[in-house]
């Protein structure tokens, strides 16, 4: 029989453990059915496959917790984070690859954990009209993974990740100064373009600022400012309908209607 061999009654006792976390608050919550590495082990990768993610991810959880100085239990706490991935549970993710990462920050699969966390944010990332804090985790967890393991694939991926992480609050903070400016709150809404062309000057959204802040000095009587403003609109998006609002507005010297 091979090392990972399916045991009936042993993977019964197993999956025992874990209907017994699920009854509620009652003796079967500390039951304990001691079960070797080997049985738990191949149980959860069944129910892996099984597409069972939440159970797959529960049964690694026990490997760790029955066997904690196994070498099993190492990669059942990577294997767990990848199953709550997978079950779209991204706090518990989060909270498996880190307790990995914590006891095993040197092991080879360490560029992956970083990569599971990075991802499990940057799966959350929320539409701009709402609270970016998350938005904010992804930037901070793919930086992180670009910075520790800049040459490999994760890193490759994280930087494609980390450019549309950055539009995406680059975005947040275009709406935010658009509301000021509608409120007519011209230092508050500069403020944000300005965030925009200096902070992430990649984006798609620099084009739009520039015409914003255009705006902005026309507005405040500095029509130099404003000629410098469009003259980099115009050096770096030549071809935009932003440059040529811009371009009115300098020539003209009349604000447009926001």
């Amino acid at each position: 029989m091979s090392r990972f061999a399916y045991r009936p009654l042993a993977a019964v006792a197993a999956l025992a453990i874990l209907a017994g976390c699920a009854t509620g608050k009652n003796k079967a919550d500390t039951t304990y059915v001691a079960t070797d590495v080997d049985t738990l082990y191949s149980v959860a990768k069944s129910r892996l496959a099984r597409g069972q993610y939440k159970t797959a991810a529960q049964v690694f959880d026990e490997v760790e917790r029955q066997h904690p100085y196994s070498v099993w239990a190492r990669r059942a706490q990577l294997m767990s984070a990848f199953s709550y991935y997978l079950a779209r549970d991204y706090t518990a993710s989060i909270e498996s690859a880190r307790r990995f990462l914590s006891i095993h920050p040197g092991n080879r699969d360490a560029p992956y954990a970083y990569y599971l966390i990075a991802i499990d944010y940057y799966l959350q990332i929320s539409d701009v009209n709402r609270d970016q804090k998350v938005t904010l985790q992804a930037q901070d967890a793919l930086g992180e993974l670009i910075r520790r393991y800049p040459d490999t694939t994760y890193a490759a991926d994280a930087r494609v990740k980390l450019d549309l992480v950055h539009d995406h609050l680059a975005g947040k903070e275009m709406e935010v100064g658009r509301f000021y400016q509608r409120r007519g709150d011209w230092i508050a809404s500069v403020v944000r373009f300005r965030k925009v062309t200096e902070t992430y000057q990649t984006t798609s959204h620099v084009p739009e600022a520039l015409m914003r802040l255009t705006e902005f000095y026309l507005a405040l009587g500095l029509p130099d400012e404003a000629r410098k403003t469009a003259a980099v609109l115009g050096a770096n998006y030549p071809g935009t309908d932003w440059y040529e609002d811009a371009y009115k507005l300098v020539t003209t010297k009349k604000p447009r209607d926001s």
